[in-house]
């Protein structure tokens, strides 16, 4: 039995003659860019999310460069985020010439702590840009408060939360913006790069839609410098098509996310926890383990994928390594020496579920063996 990590292959073809249909009305259109399934999904996301406006982008990296740029963040300013996530949230800090600033994660959710933010705040700072990370939304009205205490900015990175919510309210509507990704593996993704950016503020809406588009509202009248980031009419269809099915997908996903946990709790490894504020829709299963590489290889062996998310934080990377040697974080570099995702997309079985959990509790007990015989 192979189990990857995510069967994009077997979603396609529940999807297939759908998707096949869609592309070759697009083909007969011959309209290709800003086309009308892209306006369609703009007003299916934004009505998904409850906002009034949603702007497709090029990637889910855009829609973060492209947010904080309408937010008026720039050279000189401060923004306040999590070290352990994907390098694209800071990237698009320091794309508008604003600085990073790392604190440290809750270590139960993997999310930016919030009662840590408070003290990390200076003249400087302009925004609050938490990840929900895996998935697990991170405590917004908590960070709400913060930032109307303090006039900052509420970016929210959506890109591991689609369909996600924290006390009925979707990710992306509770911030001053929300940026998406639709990279393929996401929850809601399409077949190459895409993004959006969610918004219930007119001004910001339209800035990052000029932004997208070469800085332009009319065609060859270019009002600022822009960018060439515009979603396709093909990616589009696709994500229209998945876009109706986005809460079964994810309520599959949080079903899976029941069977590990249960199939694992108590056997050596630390499953992930739900904080209960809001709706985890488990974009990645991501539990803690010792001896990590070790267990790596015994899955492997048994034709199973796993992953590491994410095995150096961002305040380690080499390219801000030598300006924060001395920042300590000490939860976000414990998670990276121990986080596992494994195997999780709604197309999983229980009896895929089963076997994992086989594999690991059995590698597991093999280790635990190893070492009693060892101390006799």
């Amino acid at each position: 039995m192979t189990i990857p990590m995510v069967d994009l292959q077997g979603q396609f073809q529940s999807l297939r003659s759908e998707i096949e249909e869609g592309f070759r009305q697009v083909f007969a259109s011959s309209q290709f860019i800003q086309g009308p399934n892209v306006r369609a999904l703009e007003a299916e996301i934004a009505d998904y999310c409850g906002v009034r406006h949603a702007i497709a982008v090029a990637s889910g990296t855009d829609a973060l460069h492209l947010a904080l740029l309408a937010a008026g963040i720039g050279a000189g300013d401060e923004v306040i985020t999590t070290p352990f996530t994907f390098i694209a949230t800071a990237e698009a800090i320091g794309y508008v010439g604003a600085q990073p600033v790392f604190v440290d994660i809750d270590p139960q959710t993997f999310n930016i702590d919030v009662d840590q933010i408070e003290k990390a705040i200076t003249p400087r700072t302009r925004a609050i840009l938490p990840v929900h990370l895996f998935g697990q939304p991170a405590d917004m009205g908590a960070l709400a408060t913060l930032c109307t205490r303090y006039g900052l900015q509420l970016i929210e990175d959506c890109a591991q939360s689609f369909g996600a919510d924290f006390q009925g309210k979707k990710t992306g509507a509770w911030g001053d913006l929300g940026c998406f990704s639709f990279f393929p593996s996401k929850n809601l993704g399409c077949y190459g790069d895409g993004g959006m950016v969610v918004t219930d503020n007119a001004e910001r809406a339209e800035a990052v839609r000029i932004l997208a588009n070469h800085g332009s509202r009319v065609r060859y009248h270019h009002s600022v410098l822009g960018y060439n980031s515009r979603l396709d009419e093909l990616q589009a269809v696709i994500l229209r098509i998945k876009l109706k099915h986005i809460d079964e997908y994810n309520r599959r996903r949080r079903a899976n996310a029941r069977l590990y946990t249960a199939g694992l709790q108590g056997r050596g490894v630390t499953p992930p926890v739900e904080d209960g504020k809001g709706t985890h829709v488990f974009h990645q299963y991501t539990v803690l383990v010792d001896d990590r590489d070790r267990l790596m290889q015994r899955l492997d062996a048994a034709g199973i994928a796993s992953a590491i998310y994410y095995p150096i934080p961002l305040h380690w990377q080499e390219v801000y390594r030598d300006k924060l040697a001395d920042l300590v974080l000490p939860q976000a570099e414990q998670a990276a020496r121990r986080v596992l995702s494994l195997p999780i997309y709604p197309e999983l079985t229980a009896a895929q579920i089963e076997r994992i959990c086989q594999v690991l509790i059995a590698a597991n007990e093999n280790q635990a063996a190893d070492e009693n015989y060892g101390n006799q």
